[in-house]
């Protein structure tokens, strides 16, 4: 078995969307259309990136994925290491890939200087929660997540 762990390049993006529509099929949502397609691959990879992906290569196939971008905590005054998302292909499970994908990004948070990493996972997802439990992450079961799509931002009232 041989397994590589990398930043992903441009020449990756049609593996990266791939494993991404495979996540979407996984939490049963609908997976990134054309027009999301092109904003990931300017997003990833444009003049100005927003997001930057980590893949796992094991004897030479893309089984995995991670991406991830730094936020910023006021309070510590140094960047928050956010991971968006981390996902192996069900069929490469159990093999170390995705314990590998997850220690590169700790490691990306360290070498940033950054305070802390953060994440979310599904309520569902046993086997996500079990291994956060085994590595020693702290569920923020005081921190509530909130969001606003964007025709509710639209509809916000001027005053």
């Amino acid at each position: 078995m041989e397994l590589h762990v990398r930043r992903a390049e441009r020449e990756d993006a049609d593996d990266l969307i791939a494993l991404i529509t495979e996540l979407a099929h996984y939490e049963k949502l609908d997976p990134p259309d054309e027009e999301a397609r092109r904003r990931l691959l300017e997003h990833g990879w444009g003049d100005a990136p927003r997001f930057e992906a980590w893949i796992a290569i094991l004897d030479g196939l893309a089984v995995g994925y991670a991406v991830l971008f730094e936020t910023y905590s006021s309070f510590l005054a140094r960047p928050t290491l956010y991971l968006e998302d981390i996902f192996v292909l069900p069929d490469h499970r159990t093999r170390g890939v995705g314990y590998r994908l997850f220690r590169e990004v700790a490691r990306q948070a360290v070498e940033r200087g950054c305070g802390r990493m953060e994440w979310v996972c599904l309520d569902w997802n046993r086997a996500g929660l079990s291994f956060y439990e085994r590595i020693g992450a702290r569920h923020l079961s005081e921190w509530m997540t909130f969001r606003l799509l964007p025709d509710q931002i639209a509809a916000l009232p001027e005053s």
